[in-house]
């Protein structure tokens, strides 16, 4: 039998391509005014816009200290560089490059971990056999959903080594504990490119409790530079522009607003979605909240009538993007085919080969979610019709 859902002969179901992301930014006078302003004054980087940004955001994240860098992957290396750190760093393979590439640019060794299967970050249990050989433990708040961070810092104390978190996804995120993820860990760094909850267009983010280490990570942003050109250690340019700040500093005032609506539209897909079988969602651990960076979805091929694949494929057909976060994994990539692997990555396997993330975004129209699930409603109910007129095989 001939699948209908792949028919090609009509026009997608949306006549424009539904983005998986787009930056929220509120432009306003006062905006304009702040740039022209930045631009009048020939100080175009690490300014006072930067200084603004970061006290804002210590203050809204609830930490000591907020230290502005150029973006997230280069505020990682700073950490590590920082810590002076000499020996493999553990890290999830279910992660987006950045997080190896960091440690490998920092000078370390990368040391792959398996993720919880439910949760989809980093698991303490596959930790734990991995700690006595670690230098340093880098976690990540997949998609949001913040990790176990509590018990990962167990693990390290036992060990004295440091906890860095890599908070791309996290800004926005609380832990069950009601701290915000950026307080806890020796140091988070969030990213703030535009595909993230909030965004500087381009930047990063560096927050911790630390003041010895938030002092020397503002030196190293500037090569290592205390001012007076007698480098103490070689650091590197990480400094953020004005305009960035500018940018920080204007999106985080309506930011709580925003982030709100963003957990409505995830919340919306998991409860239209949830009752299609096949289709599995992050569990967020009890009394966390995740920032929604990505919709995440896993497709258990068996059970919705189509893998993961050919939900994407389709999508793609009807103009609705998707992304297949992260596939390939870390371990799996050509970069890391050197690296040694001497831990079980099945779950990760698993995960890499099953996830699909859909279109989410703050100001995304609630109606535009609704069609979405509508549509992916529609592709499953039709397989599911013509593997039962095949006698459960699709054709």
């Amino acid at each position: 039998m001939t699948d209908t859902t792949a028919d090609t002969a009509r026009p997608p179901r949306f006549p424009e391509l539904v983005p998986l992301t787009r930056p929220t930014v509120e432009a306003d006078a006062g905006l304009a005014s702040a740039i022209e302003g930045i631009l009048r004054s020939g100080m175009l980087t690490n300014g006072r816009h930067v200084r603004e940004f970061e006290e804002a955001a210590s203050d809204y994240l609830g930490v000591d200290h907020a230290v502005a860098v150029s973006n997230c992957t280069t505020g990682l290396m700073l950490v590590l560089r920082c810590l002076g750190l000499t020996g493999d760093v553990v890290v999830p393979s279910f992660t987006f490059m950045a997080s190896g590439h960091a440690i490998d640019w920092a000078g370390n060794g990368v040391r792959f971990a398996e993720s919880h299967a439910r949760t989809w970050t980093l698991d303490p249990d596959a930790v734990a056999p991995l700690i006595a050989r670690a230098a340093g433990v880098m976690a990540v708040h997949t998609f949001g959903a913040p990790c176990d961070a509590d018990r990962l810092q167990e693990l390290c104390d036992t060990r004295g080594i440091p906890l860095v978190l890599d908070a791309a996804h996290g800004f926005g995120s609380r832990y069950p504990d009601g701290v915000m993820v950026g307080g806890k860990g020796v140091a988070e760094v969030f990213s703030l490119s535009p595909t993230k909850t909030l965004s500087t267009g381009e930047g990063g983010l560096i927050t911790t409790n630390d003041a010895a280490l938030a002092a020397k990570l503002r030196t190293a942003r500037e090569y290592g530079n205390p001012g007076d050109y007698d480098s103490r250690f070689v650091g590197l340019n990480g400094r953020m522009t004005e305009v960035s700040g500018a940018l920080g500093g204007h999106a985080l005032k309506g930011f709580a607003r925003w982030i709100h609506l963003r957990r409505s539209l995830a919340e919306r897909y998991r409860t239209r979605l949830g009752g299609l079988p096949g289709l599995e969602f992050q569990e967020v651990p009890a009394g966390a909240v995740s920032s929604y960076k990505d919709l995440g979805v896993r497709v258990d091929g068996a059970r919705f009538g189509m893998t993961r694949d050919e939900l994407a494929e389709r999508l793609a057909r009807e103009n609705v993007s998707t992304r297949k976060y992260f596939s390939p994994a870390l371990h799996q990539q050509r970069a890391y085919r050197d690296v040694p692997v001497d831990a079980d990555l099945s779950v990760t396997e698993h995960l890499a080969a099953s996830m699909i993330t859909l279109p989410l975004y703050s100001h995304m129209p609630a109606r535009l979610v609704d069609e979405i699930c509508d549509l992916i409603g529609e592709l499953h109910a039709a397989r599911r019709s013509i593997q039962r007129g095949s006698g459960g095989r699709a054709s």
